[in-house]
């Protein structure tokens, strides 16, 4: 399910966050079902449960995810992804093909690499 490097600049509770927002992304985790618990979530990481908490409540922030008291966290449905996150992504899209375009990346090849993530869906 969600693999960490101990190599990655980045701390834990980010990729256990970024692993499960790829797996809700992708449907793996469909919309509306039950995330793993915090304390079974970090048994089979070997990780701290705070760290567990800390990427659901980022998670929940981010719109992935929401709580219900009592019964534990979910996957969010994609319209539950509120625009502040959309617009989040689309500035770092941007500075990404704005340092593109400055290493000599043209628009075609751009679009190319669109339209092939569009045929994988």
């Amino acid at each position: 399910m969600l693999q960490l490097n101990y190599r990655d600049s980045r701390p834990i509770y980010e990729q256990v966050r970024d692993g499960l927002r790829r797996l809700i992304i992708t449907d793996v985790i469909p919309a509306g079902d039950k995330l793993p618990s915090v304390r079974a979530l970090s048994s089979s990481l070997a990780i701290n449960p705070n760290t567990i908490q800390r990427a659901y409540e980022a998670l929940e922030a981010e719109g992935y995810a929401y709580t219900v008291p009592g019964k534990g966290s979910f996957a969010a449905l994609p319209t539950d992804v509120n625009a502040r996150r959309r617009e989040e992504l689309l500035e770092r899209f941007d500075a990404i093909v704005q340092e593109l375009r400055y290493l000599g990346v043209k628009p075609p090849e751009l679009a190319a690499r669109m339209e092939r993530e569009e045929e994988k869906e």
